[in-house]
């Protein structure tokens, strides 16, 4: 038997889009809720975004996707956003990443919901705050990490002012939105109200940047410059070996004497650079230089059975191509074989799963709004009029 998850019984209207909303409702999915994805009658941008083996599929969206039933509709024209709210008022959370101007003229933004579902959870995540000027800028990935300062940490580095290439900033917003929800949730069930959340990734990913980038600025007044040492020296990446690349990070005062003993360098490591913590991290550059300079000494694989030996924290430098490689295959029942990224967290009682392969554009529909009391005719005219889209499965 599929297990259920701890969300079983939890049913989540999700109108996000990209990847920031539709990673998180995807978590929740994955968690064991019955997310029930609404797209324009185009489909979500995340179909197009890079390769797939079918037309509405890329390898994004068939693990984005996953654990959601597809319902597409036109929400401008009444009969669609007609249909939303009655799928609304059928949930206990809803999910958008859509910014509050254009949310507020579709008519559903968060009191609009409440008049069909007092109770919801109503999680609402975009670029800006919405008691700022720039609540309705819109605000991408890139746009959010040049504005809290991810290319001012390579400048630091000696560097051209880059972003990091990932969407690290929709990636963690996509988990607060997870986070956020499971604790409305929470509150829900103790005491039967639902709320509103607004998740803001300029807000947020400030937080999280300034966690340990504040330093020396945080205190008042300032002791040192804003930026963590360790981290801002061009040193702290994985090194060369005698056949391939790898990251060690020696930690304490006894790994850097075992690693420089191991092949005969003692005469290379100055022992007043490490014998406090503050030592070792003021003289990250130093040492992290120093190293580089023995690893070609011995291959990966040596070097690695070294470091488990000793308890030296090291990693392989893997390519994004082995990530992919060693992934499990599944099959989806339209796009074929594919790679499936399993669900990261490990549950010993409610664990999670992956129930439904990712749906194809507005699959559910007409199962969807039957849940919520349309009957045939209703539907097959909601179809015949182009404001129910995507597949028509009867």
């Amino acid at each position: 038997m599929t297990p259920a998850g701890p969300l079983d019984g939890i049913r989540i209207v999700d109108l996000t889009s990209v990847v920031m909303g539709p990673l998180g409702t995807r978590m929740l999915g994955d968690l064991g809720a019955d997310v029930i994805l609404v797209e324009p009658l185009g489909g979500d941008l995340n179909r197009a975004m890079g390769p797939g083996p079918h037309a509405e599929f890329s390898g994004v969206s068939l693990n984005l996707l996953r654990n959601k039933r597809g319902v597409a509709l036109d929400l401008k024209n009444p009969r669609g956003r007609q249909a939303f709210l009655d799928i609304a008022a059928t949930c206990e959370v809803m999910v958008t990443n859509q910014r509050p101007a254009p949310l507020r003229r579709l008519g559903l933004d968060h009191e609009s919901i409440c008049e069909v579902r007092p109770d919801i959870v109503f999680c609402q995540a975009h670029g800006y705050p919405s008691d700022s000027d720039m609540a309705d800028a819109p605000a991408y990935d890139d746009i959010i990490q040049t504005a809290v300062g991810i290319p001012d940490l390579f400048g630091r580095l000696g560097d051209e002012p880059r972003l990091v290439p990932t969407l690290v900033a929709d990636k963690v917003c996509g988990m607060a939105i997870t986070n956020a929800v499971l604790a409305a949730l929470f509150h829900r069930a103790r005491s039967g109200e639902g709320q509103h959340i607004e998740i803001s990734m300029f807000d947020l990913m400030r937080s999280w940047m300034l966690v340990e980038h504040g330093s020396g600025a945080i205190p008042e007044p300032p002791l040192g410059d804003a930026g963590y040492p360790r981290i801002l020296t061009p040193e702290r990446r994985p090194h060369a070996t005698a056949d391939g690349w790898i990251n060690i990070l020696p930690y304490d005062e006894q790994h850097y004497v075992d690693l420089f003993a191991s092949v005969g360098r003692e005469d290379l490591l100055d022992r007043t650079l490490i014998r406090s913590r503050r030592q070792r991290l003021g003289n990250s550059d130093t040492l992290y230089r120093t190293v580089a300079t023995v690893l070609p000494q011995r291959t990966t694989a040596e070097w690695l059975a070294f470091c488990r030996e000793h308890e030296i924290p090291a990693a392989e430098a893997a390519s994004v191509a082995d990530l992919t490689a060693d992934l499990p295959l599944a099959e989806h029942p339209t796009a074929g074989t594919y790679r499936q990224i399993p669900p990261a967290e490990q549950y010993s009682e409610t664990p999670q799963s992956i129930r439904r392969p990712a749906p194809r554009l507005g699959e559910h529909g007409r199962e969807v709004l039957t849940e919520c009391g349309y009957d045939t005719a209703t539907i097959d005219g909601l179809i015949a009029d182009g404001v129910l889209g995507g597949v028509d499965e009867t």
